[in-house]
């Protein structure tokens, strides 16, 4: 095989794992098998190992000496971390994206606010709500940070679906609805302010684990 088709291969199979991960298919601390990986995909162990260094890159895999590979565990802190980060680098997007935003736009993020209110699952409401928060932030036109702000947004998607992957219920985003009134009304203040408490919001629930064991899991519900 080619080095070039070594690496598109790579690459599929570190998405498809990295998906995985973030849905919540694979526990915090399941080992990653080089052997069953390869075989899944008919893949030699080279770009198995080079799909396993991307995870690392990406914080969603753990490399232990003698253990192999593991899948990322995450704490309160990391999701702490992760919260900070979203709102320092969501309210400097925000500032730049305000004055190009359209009515167009906050109409679309509306439809958005308003899909993930009627949504009955985790995965639906998450991605409405990233999609709302991708409408308001986009047009900042920098591209590093949207890509940054992305990545942000799948660790957060990792920790909603490992603490709510059943039980859902519908819910009624009041914050969207505030922030679309501040950039409607050009309060671009307002907008940030509340923003940046919005993605800060950890929840805390009770989820079942391997073993019949029962642990807290903490999420970004914002």
């Amino acid at each position: 095989m080619s080095k070039p088709k070594e690496e598109t291969l790579a690459v599929r199979i570190s998405r498809a794992l990295a998906d995985r991960i973030i849905a919540g298919e694979i526990e915090p601390g399941s080992r990653l098998r080089q052997d069953h990986v390869a075989e899944e995909f008919g893949a030699s162990h080279v770009p198995v190992r080079e799909a396993f260094r991307r995870l690392e890159a990406q914080g969603l895999a753990v490399s232990e000496p003698r253990r192999g590979v593991r899948v990322a565990s995450f704490n309160l802190a990391e999701v702490k971390e992760v919260a900070e980060m979203r709102a320092a680098l969501e309210v400097l997007a925000l500032r730049h994206a305000a004055p190009n935003l359209t009515s167009a736009i906050l109409d679309e993020a509306e439809a958005a606010t308003k899909a993930g209110d009627e949504s009955r699952d985790v995965r639906s409401w998450e991605e409405a709500n990233r999609r709302f928060h991708h409408l308001i932030l986009a047009p900042c036109g920098m591209p590093r940070l949207l890509a940054s702000i992305d990545d942000l947004h799948a660790a957060s998607a990792r920790f909603l679906f490992a603490a709510w992957r059943a039980d859902w219920e519908a819910r009624t985003d009041h914050d969207h609805r505030a922030i679309l009134a501040a950039l409607r009304a050009r309060q671009v203040d307002a907008a940030c302010s509340t923003l940046a408490g919005h993605v800060q919001w950890i929840g805390r629930r009770p989820v079942s684990a391997s073993g019949g064991k029962v642990r807290e899991a903490f999420a970004i519900v914002g």
